[in-house]
């Protein structure tokens, strides 16, 4: 490598942000489990049938507008144009107030229609709450990417985490009460997705503050006079805006296909509405599994953006190669040891954390997802950092619509397991699509053999374990123990020792060098637990 990789290479806005963002994403992963336990499996259903609505909403607000609005100021900034960075961000809003506008009338009033369409009218109440969160999508962009773009990241990073908090408080805490209540699941859906308007009630308020406490003046004669730049800047939004929204919601559009026509398959298919609606709650744990998955992956697209690009202004290509290289190397062994350990221990961790372990193969299969999601993550991030934000939009939209009809095609054949197999074949070809396109731009080589190898036999080795100890679970099942307190105990013991095994094998390897492991976060530390695996290893 030609140049030292370290955690202190990243710009210090940009680890706030990444925090944040792995907060945030950890917060929207972990509150699943307690909620599902509270109402049930068709209580899950009900959620997560409307959920993407709000998962479109964040996207838009937390990683597609701002980008484009903080670039646009930062660009005026860069000219010394305070005033210039000040109608960026009037203009802005004004565009987003029509956006949202738009977003909220169409979803709040063809509810009905949607609601039908997904196969469930009782629905139409629910998604006329969520269409509400549209409306805080102007304010929400537009601060947040104009303290971005002064290379402010701090008001953005405690509004999401604040966002995520109320939202998450106010699901739990609603959602108990009208269960204990007595209410029905659909009043107990629709009390949890109040928490998305409470919660982004609450991260505009702070933004409000910070913009009161900084006595910033946004609004002012001059910023608000109109001109011909509005039309650039409006273009702007529309356009790339869109494109990178459309590649940071790549999950939640898998989502909202799965709502439109998983739960109207199975019952088109000929199974009951009540099991229809359990067995697509069922298929839904699957969510916090891929979302916690893909954790380090986010990280990884989010900080490789102002590496690949600073590489890509200076017109290194050997640079960009070589951090692309990197992060697809750190992505492919993160994303795979994830898959494979999660797969192995999924019947007790189910359990554990659903109270059964019923759809456990479905969820399995599903969980193929994590090892995909991880490469299109970094995938997406070389390609915003070189500037064709356009190619990984084109390729998820591409993937979405062969995930709708992939649902069409196999969940009559292979019921709900036929949602899990469209995923991972929607997923298989973006990847593929992505993987080409990157070696036509930069002939990036495959990686040696010897890593592969070692990354193979690292999960073997995890897996010989973890079977075995999953032997052990069976025999005290058998023997009368109980089921959810077991779960637990093997569920996180096999993670733990899944964890242990996979790094000792895969370290002793020495398929990453020093300046590969000081990349990831806490870098020191793993290249001391590399020098403990290797104690010959050569300085």
């Amino acid at each position: 490598m030609s140049k030292k990789y370290s955690s202190n290479q990243f710009l210090k806005g940009a680890m706030v942000l990444t925090v944040a963002a792995l907060v945030t994403k950890i917060l929207s992963a972990v509150y699943r489990v307690p909620f599902q336990n509270i109402v049930g499996d068709i209580g899950f259903y009900i959620y997560q049938q409307v959920y993407p609505f709000y998962g479109i909403a964040i996207a838009l607000s937390t990683y597609g507008f701002p980008v484009i609005i903080s670039k646009l100021v930062a660009e005026k900034l860069e000219n010394e144009d305070e005033e210039g960075a000040k109608k960026v961000a009037v203009t802005s809003f004004l565009f987003l107030c029509i956006v949202g506008l738009s977003w909220f009338l169409i979803v709040y009033f063809g509810a009905g229609v949607i609601a039908r369409w997904m196969g469930d009218p009782l629905l139409k109440p629910l998604i006329q709450v969520i269409s509400l969160s549209f409306l805080l999508l102007a304010p929400l962009s537009v601060l947040r990417g104009y303290y971005q773009g002064k290379e402010d990241m701090v008001p953005t990073a405690v509004s999401q985490v604040t966002e995520q908090t109320i939202r998450v408080a106010t699901i739990l805490v609603f959602s108990t009460i009208l269960v204990s209540q007595g209410y029905s699941l659909y009043m107990a859906g629709n009390g949890a997705l109040f928490g998305s308007i409470t919660g982004g009630l609450g991260g505009l308020l702070v933004l409000l503050f910070i913009v009161t406490a900084r006595r910033e003046r946004l609004f002012s004669r001059k910023s608000l006079r109109l001109s011909p730049e509005y039309v650039h800047i409006w273009s702007r939004l529309l356009m790339n805006g869109t494109a990178i929204c459309v590649s940071a919601m790549l999950l939640v559009l898998l989502q909202f296909v799965d709502s439109l026509n998983v739960y109207s398959l199975l019952t088109s298919s000929g199974m009951d509405t009540e099991s229809g609606k359990t067995w697509k709650g069922i298929y839904d744990r699957g969510q916090p599994f891929v979302q916690l998955g893909t954790v380090v992956a986010t990280s990884i697209s989010l900080t490789i953006v102002p590496l690949v690009t600073s590489a890509y202004l200076k017109k290194k290509e050997n640079l960009i190669r070589e951090y692309s290289q990197l992060s697809l190397k750190i992505s492919i062994t993160i994303g795979f040891a994830a898959t494979l350990g999660i797969i192995n221990i999924m019947v007790p961790t189910n359990t554990m954390l659903f109270e059964n372990a019923l759809g456990s193969k479905v969820i399995a299969v599903f969980c193929l997802s994590i090892f995909f999601s991880c490469l299109i993550l970094t995938f997406a991030g070389i390609f915003q950092g070189i500037g064709k934000i356009y190619y990984p939009a084109i390729c998820i939209l591409i993937g979405i619509l062969l995930k709708y009809f992939g649902n069409a095609y196999l969940i009559p054949v292979m019921g709900i397991m036929g949602a899990s197999v469209a995923t991972v074949v929607s997923l298989t070809v973006i990847t593929g699509m992505m993987i080409l396109q990157l070696r036509r731009l930069f002939p990036i080589r495959f990686f040696p053999f010897s890593f592969y190898k070692t990354l193979l036999l690292s999960g073997a080795a995890m897996t010989i374990v973890l079977q075995v100890f999953l032997q052990i679970y069976d025999t005290l099942l058998d023997n009368g123990m109980p089921e959810r307190e077991l779960s637990v105990l093997f569920s996180l013991g096999g993670a733990c020792l899944g964890a242990i095994i996979f790094l000792i094998v895969f370290l002793r390897g020495n398929v990453l060098s020093r300046e590969e492991m000081g990349f990831l976060p806490f870098g020191s530390k793993w290249v001391r637990l590399m020098n403990m695996m290797q104690p010959k290893y050569k300085k």
